[in-house]
């Protein structure tokens, strides 16, 4: 049984090679169907390939009620001007690169060339961000030749980096090269007022002992998401214990700020855009006032809310996935339907606002696209304010 990668990957190379054989007015003819379609899913914003998060020194006092002193929100319906950053609250910022899934250079060099465009992108900016975190997925296989080749361009960048390992980086050497990279995948830090945690989500149970799979095979049957022979992902017992512990002494009152490769809820499990003990895991996020969890993995806007925490996908570097055929959370705010075309279409970058309160507004940067902001506001009153505008091609 193929996998939705590879399926993705044989039919894109036969559209290619179809291509290749047109003549010059059938080709003249795709190229102006091509155009239109790029004009109408709002071509011509300049791409970037980071996710630039500005973070607002945090008060310990939450709000009361519906949208926050200072952001009332609007009626449902097209958003207002949304804040630059030359008007952005005072407070920190950091950047953030996600799902880059690198093949060795001679292998599948878009990857690199997208990533060295997002690390380019990080170090234009000015100020520079206090860090940058990324979200997982830097290599494909786990090779050593790919989380090294990540490694190396990530050094370029100026400012501090903070690592979150995705099943692509682990499944082959079960971690190892990643620790001798990178440490351990599963920490805590504070910085100006906000509680940051990052977890390792992609713990599966032992598939591969049994089948008797080599290395590789295990890794590959991991990467291949959706051939139904490995395990749901976990945080697991171990992990969500450590979490119980390092969360017992901050202030319930403090913002938290989580990130996990995985969504920490629970989507589609025939795809891993599932977390299997999701529910054990939120409810120790629970007791906080304010919870933020940022995920890589589904390479996808991604909007849901369970309670008081609120939950944001993030966008690749590599490619976009389609959205899971089940249905989605209620309050997501689907992407247009990428471009077959145009590799680089439905990636893209993103930035979140945590403002003096705790709560955050979300901005992606889709490329060649119109962004699309997911405000606190909306969030907050559960999709009945300040909604985003509605994508004008629906998802496959």
């Amino acid at each position: 049984m193929k996998s939705i990668e590879t399926k993705y990957m044989e039919e894109r190379e036969a559209v290619l090679r179809a291509l290749a054989r047109l003549d010059r007015r059938a080709f003249l003819k795709v190229s102006a169907g091509a155009l239109g379609a790029a004009i109408a899913a709002g071509a011509g914003v300049t791409p970037h390939s980071f996710s630039l998060v500005n973070v607002a020194h945090a008060q310990d006092k939450p709000p009361e009620g519906s949208p926050p002193e200072g952001n009332p929100g609007t009626k449902a319906g097209p958003s207002p001007a949304k804040p630059t950053l030359a008007n952005k609250p005072a407070g920190f910022t950091f950047a953030y690169i996600s799902d880059s899934h690198l093949y060795k250079r001679e292998l599948n060099d878009r990857f690199v060339r997208s990533l060295l465009r997002a690390v380019d992108d990080v170090n234009a900016m000015d100020p520079q961000p206090d860090f940058v975190l990324y979200g997982g997925d830097l290599a494909q296989l786990g090779q050593r030749e790919e989380l090294d080749l990540g490694a190396e361009i990530l050094k370029s960048l100026k400012a501090p980096v903070r690592m979150m390992v995705g099943e692509h980086d682990w499944y082959l050497d079960m971690g190892a090269r990643w620790r001798e990279l990178f440490g351990e995948p599963n920490y805590a830090f504070e910085h100006k007022g906000v509680q940051f945690v990052v977890l390792n989500s992609v713990v599966e149970e032992d598939f591969w002992t049994p089948a008797k799979l080599s290395p590789m095979e295990r890794m590959q049957t991991v990467a291949g998401l959706d051939n139904g022979k490995q395990r749901p992902f976990t945080v697991g017992e171990e992990q969500r214990a450590w979490l119980q512990k390092e969360l017992a002494s901050v202030p319930k009152t403090k913002p938290l700020i989580v990130f996990s490769h995985s969504p920490l809820y629970k989507l589609y499990k025939q795809w891993n855009f599932w977390t299997d003990d999701a529910e054990q895991v939120q409810a120790i996020l629970k007791p906080f006032q304010r919870v933020t969890v940022i995920h890589g993995h589904t390479h996808q806007i991604l909007t849901n809310r369970i309670g008081n925490i609120h939950f944001h996908g993030m966008l690749s570097t590599a490619w976009p996935w389609p959205y899971a055929p089940q249905g989605l959370p209620a309050l997501t705010i689907q992407m247009n339907r990428p471009d077959p075309f145009n590799p680089n279409d439905g990636c893209g970058d993103g930035e979140v606002l945590v403002h003096p309160d705790g709560l955050v507004d979300k901005l992606y940067k889709l490329w060649n696209r119109n962004p699309v902001t997911v405000s606190r506001a909306y969030m907050s009153s559960s999709g009945k304010q300040d909604s985003p505008l509605a994508p004008n091609s629906g998802s496959y």
